[in-house]
């Protein structure tokens, strides 16, 4: 299966990718998690490396590659113990820097995508408020053009990198009336008058910082309206596929590092005189885990390999988050229950990914809201075309 996707020059980056991994940041994973503080360093060595540039423009610094190294890049960090850390990593490259480079001007990727793909500026998407959830549409921040600026005032939530970020890419309504067709997307340094961001205190995904951010009166200038005013809708929706088959490939790819781990440790254990990975009720139960996790691997890779030709692929995206992430959880449960007592125990890897799994079903679109959009699909034969052409 591999080799319809992948490349010797995949692999080479793989190996090189866990290497580094392993290297320069397993060691201080630990750190990380218990502080809730990514250091500074690390962006600079992944920005160095290229690793966030892998899917933009060498004009940009970027290395203009194919979806399939993003493919690499997000497997591979689902499997250093944490969640965290990789969300920190992908929502700064795949979700604030995905609309710099789409919406963003010729100043704006100079001054920002750039240092983002170096890993001098770290951003962060702001879409979610707390009253709205997944209503994207319902949103409240507004945004009102006085002269050469806007005046910005709301909050939003749940965000990523929201309090050591540089930067925010912020959603907000530039005509409330129009409801979802007038909103709009802005750039925001996080550091004017007017920004505040409290960290919030997860059940899991602890190394990362999830903010919700205040926006007091807001000052920011005309050029920082990224794109057309009032398609700010259309922008983000453009952006969703991409986000889900994050979200699903994630997913697919913790449920394989718990199964791995689970069957070393099962042939490690012994009860009743021989190894746990002996006993038929645990063997049957590990295999049918790992055949759904394979389903789910082989249609994301199909997913992934349509998007990557510039096909519009929300409802195999939208099917691939909602399924990888409802099989990753059930999987890693069982996992968790195959190391007993130990897998209870902050010390074995088992117990940090549950919680961290949980994010799931939850982050990106709930399960609930992905079943409805579905429905629209399948049953309303309501046939979704890009926003954006």
């Amino acid at each position: 299966m591999d080799s319809n996707y992948f490349t010797e020059e995949h692999q080479l980056f793989r190996e090189s990718l866990k290497d580094f991994l392993q290297k320069e940041v397993v060691p201080h994973i630990e750190k990380w998690e218990k502080t809730g503080t990514i250091e500074r360093f690390i962006w600079k060595k992944f920005g160095e490396m290229g690793f966030f540039g892998i899917r933009y423009p060498e004009v940009y610094g970027g290395l203009n590659l194919d979806l399939f190294y993003t493919v690499i890049f997000l497997e591979e960090l689902q499997k250093i113990k944490s969640a965290g850390f990789a969300a920190a990593m992908w929502a700064h490259s795949y979700l604030a820097m995905t609309h710099l480079n789409a919406e963003g001007d010729e100043r704006i990727k100079r001054d920002y995508l750039a240092p983002s793909i170096s890993g001098d500026k770290i951003g962060a998407l702001c879409i979610t408020e707390p009253f709205g959830g997944s209503d994207v549409a319902g949103m409240r921040t507004t945004a009102v053009k006085k002269g050469d600026k806007y005046i910005i005032n709301g909050s939003k939530t749940f965000i990523t990198n929201g309090v050591y970020g540089d930067y925010y890419v912020v959603a907000a309504k530039t005509s409330p009336e129009l409801g979802n067709k007038g909103i709009s997307m802005f750039l925001m340094d996080s550091n004017l008058k007017g920004v505040s961001a409290v960290k919030l205190d997860k059940l899991g995904w602890r190394a990362s910082d999830t903010a919700e951010i205040a926006f007091d009166n807001v000052e920011i200038p005309v050029e920082n309206l990224m794109g057309e005013e009032g398609k700010g809708f259309p922008y983000i929706m453009q952006h969703f596929a991409l986000e889900r088959l994050i979200m699903a490939i994630n997913g697919h790819a913790r449920a394989e590092y718990a199964i791995d781990y689970t069957i070393e440790y099962m042939g490690q254990r012994e009860a009743f005189g021989r190894t746990i990975d002996k006993f038929q009720a645990l063997r049957h139960t590990l295999v049918e885990h790992a055949t759904d996790v394979e389903h789910c691997k082989v249609f994301n890779y199909a997913a992934v390999a349509r998007l990557d030709k510039g096909e519009y692929v929300v409802k195999e995206a939208t099917m691939a988050k909602l399924k990888s992430t409802k099989v990753a959880d059930e999987t890693i449960y069982s996992c968790l229950q195959m190391l007993g007592g130990y897998g209870y125990m902050e010390e074995y890897p088992l117990a940090r990914l549950f919680r961290d799994s949980r994010l799931g079903p939850i982050g990106g679109g709930t399960s609930e809201i992905l079943k409805e959009i579905l429905a629209k699909m399948i049953i309303d034969k309501q046939n979704y075309k890009p926003a954006v052409k």
